[in-house]
């Protein structure tokens, strides 16, 4: 898979275990479905990964399992991180990972994707999620295919290829703003990030390699991003326990979104990110993505 900005990024397509997902043959992309269950009737759930994580780490392979469940399933490595190329900006240029994400497993015939990302990646969805939109010449429909150029009226000023736009967005343990160094994880984080010696330890000790460049421009906020992902259901979802960002964040960020803009599930007893979602959680995630009613 290959962004639109030329990074290699290794990815994963699984498909529904619940008895109406299509057989694919994993990251060589190729999709064979038969009439009664095609992906057109299948959701998609794709799933960015936090700051260190990969496609093969089992926090994640353990949330795909899960999603699986009741979706497709797109796990992919960010920029830097596992085996894809490129190093890691830190949720900036990750969003054209994300889009050539969903792009693909539209490519593979699925019509409703719906992005879920943890800490890192949950903020990566919430911009991506305001960046990327259906073509607004179709109304909000358009091919599992295209790629006709469309200038998203975003802050930042790139061309997007539409059928890279969610369908809804699930951000978990996310940030509700750059720079953040309220907590002890997260000014290790930013030593990690900003330090030569940081990045050493970045590279060989959580196998991520990460831009030396500092942000230029500075990319749109979540908090700044949630308000435009409307009229996309968002659901945002947040740990009590949450070593890195204590609740304001996620309060901050369903503040934004202004009344009915987004639903706030704040989890007692939870820490942080995909490590700390339990499977309970994960499937209620499962279940609010792919509109099944809770058991």
């Amino acid at each position: 898979m290959l962004t639109d900005d030329g990074v290699p990024v290794e990815a994963v397509y699984e498909p529904c275990t619940a008895g109406f997902g299509a057989p694919g043959d994993g990251a060589a992309g190729a999709l064979a479905a038969t009439p009664a269950t095609t992906p057109a009737t299948t959701p998609a759930i794709v799933v960015a990964h936090g700051f260190t994580g990969a496609a093969d780490r089992p926090a994640v392979r353990r949330a795909a399992r899960v999603f699986a469940q009741r979706a497709a399933v797109v796990t992919f490595s960010f920029r830097g991180h596992g085996g894809s190329g490129g190093r890691s900006t830190v949720g900036d240029r990750e969003v054209l990972d994300l889009a050539a994400a969903v792009a693909w497993a539209r490519r593979l015939g699925h019509t409703r994707v719906v992005t879920v990302g943890f800490s890192m990646g949950g903020s990566v969805v919430l911009r991506h999620g305001a960046l990327y939109t259906a073509d607004p010449l179709a109304g909000g429909a358009e091919s599992a295919a295209g790629d006709t150029p469309v200038r998203v009226p975003e802050r930042e000023g790139r061309i997007r290829r539409t059928g890279a736009h969610s369908d809804a967005v699930v951000s978990v343990s996310a940030p509700a703003r750059w720079y953040y160094r309220g907590t002890a994880p997260m000014r290790r984080l930013h030593w990690v990030v900003t330090r030569p010696s940081g990045r050493l330890v970045g590279r060989y000790g959580f196998r991520t390699r990460i831009a030396t460049e500092e942000w230029d421009p500075v990319p749109l906020s979540p908090v700044a991003s949630v308000p435009l992902i409307a009229p996309a259901p968002l659901l945002l979802v947040h740990g009590d326990r949450d070593p890195y960002f204590p609740l304001d964040h996620p309060r901050m960020l369903a503040e934004a979104a202004g009344p009915g803009g987004a639903e706030l599930w704040l989890e007692r007893g939870m820490g942080h990110a995909e490590n700390a979602a339990d499977d309970a959680l994960l499937a209620r995630i499962a279940d609010w993505a792919t509109g099944t009613p809770p058991a």
